[in-house]
């Protein structure tokens, strides 16, 4: 069974086209408008050995916000949608990922209850075309709209660049980790007996 979601979102602000596929390649389209946020994108899916179509038309002649906050919302829907029931899989993953100065740490549980913990401060206030303070914008996006709980800590680092990015594949690896099959579990990964 492949798991795959596609889902399109269209506001007065943004018009968004996103595909997925968990258990994919790596291999990436991706045009959202501003060119850092498309390579943290490419990079997302690469280390997670996701396939990610993610086109996006938003209004960045206001500002980015709309165009990055609203990707994180219909991708963490994608996400939401491909894991579908969330039996078998692993549930928890985490990574630890060094990325020259910097050092980036993400933890998830896919447990169907959102909630974000966000601990980095960049040293610029944009890196490209990528207002830095929206990194955290995109990942509380992604973290409720999925569902997930998401931690994200950068460990170290002194190059702006280097910390978003480290960020993205760490959040990949941990995703590609808790999505993961576990034939040790036969239903979901809870004493309750859901994961919502």
């Amino acid at each position: 069974m492949t798991r795959t979601a596609t889902i399109e979102r269209k506001t007065k602000e943004t018009d968004i086209h996103v595909a997925l596929t968990l258990d994919g390649t790596g291999e990436s389209e991706v045009s959202t408008g501003i060119g850092f946020f498309d390579h943290m994108l490419e990079g997302f899916a690469r280390h997670g050995f996701f396939d990610l179509s993610c086109h996006v038309a938003g209004d960045l002649h206001v500002d980015g916000h709309h165009t990055v906050e609203d990707t994180g919302i219909v991708l963490g829907q994608a996400i939401a949608k491909a894991v579908g029931d969330k039996k078998g899989i692993r549930r928890y993953g985490y990574f630890v990922l060094p990325m020259d100065d910097a050092l980036a740490l993400c933890a998830v549980d896919l447990c169907g209850r959102p909630y974000l913990n966000f601990d980095a401060s960049f040293p610029t206030e944009r890196v490209g075309g990528l207002d830095t303070e929206l990194v955290r914008e995109f990942f509380y996006a992604v973290s409720y709209s999925a569902g997930m709980n998401l931690h994200l800590k950068v460990m170290d680092g002194t190059n702006a660049h280097h910390m978003i990015e480290a960020m993205f594949k760490a959040f990949a690896k941990a995703l590609d980790g808790a999505t993961g099959m576990e034939p040790r579990v036969s239903d979901v990964l809870s004493t309750k007996g859901t994961l919502s």
